[in-house]
């Protein structure tokens, strides 16, 4: 029988084996922990990962294109955006108060951030809204009295100015597609063009202008009833007259041409101006135009043009475009089309919520160069808004 012998040859200890070291053996068996040691890499080397930019945050020009000065309207809005809603909707409730425990539900219509206490709002602008205690023990707030004294001014105003507030909304008319907006339309957007508040009773005066009609759907239409072809004429087409230079580079629709033709910039450029003019009047039928040729585009153009020629800050953002969107003829790619004209129209804000500026209407300095009455009202109401308490000789 053959005997197989299997040695076994043992490995010898480490001399750095904890069971040769009872100190180090005590260390491992301790209690306490050793969660101190440093496992992970600590925040401050770690790679950061970029925060990708909604439409929502991102803006709409780059650092090197912004124009600060037209930007900072657009923060102003937004400042003031409780003063403006509040300002609109008090005055239309009963003895222009509102009881301060439904204020705080209403914070789309009063214009403050969602979550916030309206008082907060309130106490911004403590010249012009006061919040007091009333008879049924309730907190209430309103006007103060100069905020009173300064809407029977705006009252004034809107008077004055009523004739003029006529002609632009007969020539909303004049350029939209079947001569007819509706009430609504013109009411959400009437701040954009002064229009007053009680514009709807307002328009029964003028039937030979406008008629007022109601839909299958229930809607309150405004039609016109007389083409006024003395109001068919175009800022564009009356700066032409003063300046034809201007008018001329105002737009620019290149022409796409082969590298062939060898051409140097002064030849590109007249090549660009022959497919730039003659431009499209947008009280022209523009819904008859086919929808992609240049002269439908020319014509979008010129109908924003002369859109934002009839506001009163020579302005309007995106919600407001939106309205016009089937009266005028527009296209989902309106964004894309106003930030190919960066001669005449300037973009700004972020990509969800941008406002259109017409450069022209503006100096260097960011200041309207004609001012509306009602802009001019506007501009004293911000000024108060700012303050805690009146001068001494100070005057309304």
């Amino acid at each position: 029988m053959a005997w197989r012998v299997i040695f076994f040859f043992k490995n010898p200890e480490p001399k750095t084996s904890p069971f040769r070291n009872p100190s180090l053996c005590n260390l491992l068996a301790s209690p306490f922990s050793t969660s101190f040691l440093k496992t992970k890499l600590p925040k401050s080397l770690r790679k950061k990962r970029k925060k990708e930019d909604s439409p929502r945050t991102k803006l709409v020009q780059t650092v090197p294109n912004r124009i600060p000065r037209l930007e900072s309207i657009v923060e102003r809005d937004s400042h003031f955006r409780f003063l403006a809603r509040s300002k609109d909707f008090l005055a239309k409730q009963p003895e222009r108060v509102l009881r301060l425990d439904d204020a705080g539900k209403l914070h789309r219509e009063l214009g403050f951030p969602r979550g916030r206490k309206v008082v907060r709002s309130i106490q911004r602008h403590p010249l012009l809204f006061e919040v007091y205690r009333h008879i049924d023990n309730k907190m209430w707030f309103g006007f103060t009295d100069l905020m009173e004294e300064l809407l029977e001014e705006e009252r004034r105003i809107a008077d004055s100015m009523e004739i003029d507030r006529v002609n632009k909304v007969r020539k909303l008319l004049m350029m939209s597609a079947n001569k007819r907006i509706a009430l609504s339309k013109i009411y959400h957007c009437r701040s954009l063009f002064g229009i007053p508040e009680d514009f709807r009773d307002r328009v029964l005066n003028y039937p030979d202008y406008f008629r007022v009609v109601v839909d299958d759907d229930g809607r309150r239409v405004l039609e016109l009833v007389n083409w006024d072809p003395h109001l068919a004429v175009s800022e564009l087409e009356r700066e032409f007259v003063v300046d034809e230079d201007g008018v001329k580079k105002a737009f620019r629709f290149p022409v796409k041409h082969n590298r062939d033709l060898d051409l140097d910039a002064d030849d590109t450029g007249k090549l660009n101006l022959l497919n730039t003019l003659p431009l499209v009047s947008p009280y022209s039928d523009g819904a008859s135009l086919d929808l992609w040729t240049l002269e439908a585009e020319k014509y979008r153009v010129g109908v924003l043009h002369e859109f934002l020629s009839l506001t009163m800050e020579k302005r309007a953002s995106i919600h407001h475009i939106v309205e016009f969107k089937e009266e005028f003829s527009l296209t989902k790619h309106t964004y894309q089309m106003l930030l190919k004209q960066p001669r005449t129209f300037y973009l700004a804000g972020t990509e969800m919520n941008w406002v259109v500026f017409l450069k022209d209407a503006y100096d260097e300095s960011g200041v309207l160069i004609r001012k509306d009455p009602q802009v001019l009202f506007n501009e004293k109401l911000y000024k108060y808004a700012g303050m805690n308490s009146v001068e001494p000789g100070m005057r309304i």
